[in-house]
């Protein structure tokens, strides 16, 4: 899962202290409640996103489900471990319905993003890591990232790591002023921050990037250079 140690961990550690009872084929089983007030339904009005929690001792784990408008369901995605969560969890989908964001939190100052892509009322991951990690990592390859003391192979050593999607989805990011295809891109931020350190470190604030989702690559467009420029933070460009 994205996020370093603390998502790894949370969800290990509620994995030992909650026992589970496995879910059926097409359900998360009575041992779940559904969150009446978190689902989202599909522009095409055929899928329904739900989540569930159960509640043991001092915890709270979730899981997420796709079903049809018959009623069969499907976990999101049984092959990951967030399929038992830590938090709740928000969800896009793209305007044609064939692609679907997951926006989960891991932790305080802690969020990333899952893709996957529709087939039916299921869903598989689009991607071969969750779209948060590709995101820093696609961060870390531009030179703009040479100038920040950061491990680009740890994901630990960013604080507060967060990757979130910008608003704007469902209108294919008209306010940005872009004229893209239906249905292809999505535009992501990426922030951390230097908090409870003695030293004046770089963070970032709000850096973007699209991810076409039908070539499976990141880009900046033209227009984001100036806003990215403003989004890395340097000592020697802080305001004393």
């Amino acid at each position: 899962m994205s996020g370093g140690w603390l998502g790894r961990t949370a969800i290990l550690l509620l994995m030992a202290l909650v026992t589970v009872a496995p879910a059926s084929a097409d359900s998360p089983g009575r041992k779940f409640k559904r969150l009446a007030d978190e689902a989202f339904t599909s522009p095409d009005g055929q899928v329904r996103i739900e989540q569930y929690s159960r509640k043991s001792d001092d915890d709270v784990v979730y899981q997420f489900w796709s079903f049809d408008r018959k009623r069969r369901g499907s976990l999101l995605n049984p092959r990951e471990d967030s399929d038992l969560a830590g938090y709740p969890a928000g969800f896009r989908f793209s305007p044609n319905s064939q692609w679907l964001v997951r926006m989960q939190k891991l932790g305080a100052g802690y969020h990333t993003l899952f893709l996957y892509r529709r087939s039916g009322h299921q869903f598989a991951s689009a991607t071969a890591k969750p779209l948060g990690d590709l995101a820093w990592d696609y961060f870390y390859s531009q030179p703009i990232a040479k100038e920040i003391n950061r491990d680009p192979k740890d994901h630990d050593s960013l604080n507060h790591a967060q990757v979130h999607l910008l608003k704007g989805l469902d209108e294919n990011y008209a306010w940005l002023g872009q004229h893209w295809p239906d249905s292809r891109y999505l535009v992501i931020s990426l922030t951390f921050d230097a908090q409870g350190e003695d030293k004046p470190l770089p963070w970032v604030e709000g850096w973007r990037c699209a991810y076409d989702m039908k070539t499976g690559q990141f880009s900046i467009p033209p227009d984001f250079a100036d806003h990215n420029a403003k989004a890395v933070k340097l000592p020697d460009r802080r305001t004393q």
